[in-house]
């Protein structure tokens, strides 16, 4: 089950550059900020009532981050969902025909195990579920 849009993943080059710009943008400073290092990057959160936005900066050139924006260009990389149970709903997604990146979670930000469905099942849109394994 689906509970929220967690955050919007926005892929960057300078993190400290993108941080100024959200901060003015959002009146506000940084929520959260932390290095995932399985993923390569470092990130840092805004919180925007119950969802979020997250700046992702490559920690090393064979990230996927680093290869989105060397391909796409700086811009969203992800939408982020919360679900209720994560293993049943990769289950459910695999069984409904939906390509995972992902087919076990893994760790992510803030506490949350995530997977990531492949774009080509998703209209283009790299999709992350996500599920708390730790209190907020």
């Amino acid at each position: 089950m689906y509970k929220r849009l967690a955050h919007i993943g926005i892929a960057v080059k300078n993190l400290d550059e993108a941080t100024i710009v959200f901060s003015q943008l959002f009146d506000l400073p940084p929520s959260h900020e932390e290095v995932v290092a399985e993923q390569k990057v470092s990130v840092r959160f805004f919180q925007i009532g119950t969802s979020g936005i997250e700046l992702l900066e490559a920690t090393s050139p064979d990230s996927p981050v680093a290869k989105f924006i060397e391909k796409r260009g700086q811009g969203v990389h992800h939408l982020s969902f919360e679900v209720e149970d994560i293993e049943a709903e990769i289950a459910r997604l695999r069984q409904a025909g939906f390509e995972m990146v992902d087919e076990k979670p893994r760790e992510g930000a803030e506490g949350y195990l995530v997977a990531f469905l492949h774009p080509k099942s998703t209209n283009g849109v790299l999709i992350e579920i996500s599920q708390r394994t730790s209190p907020a």
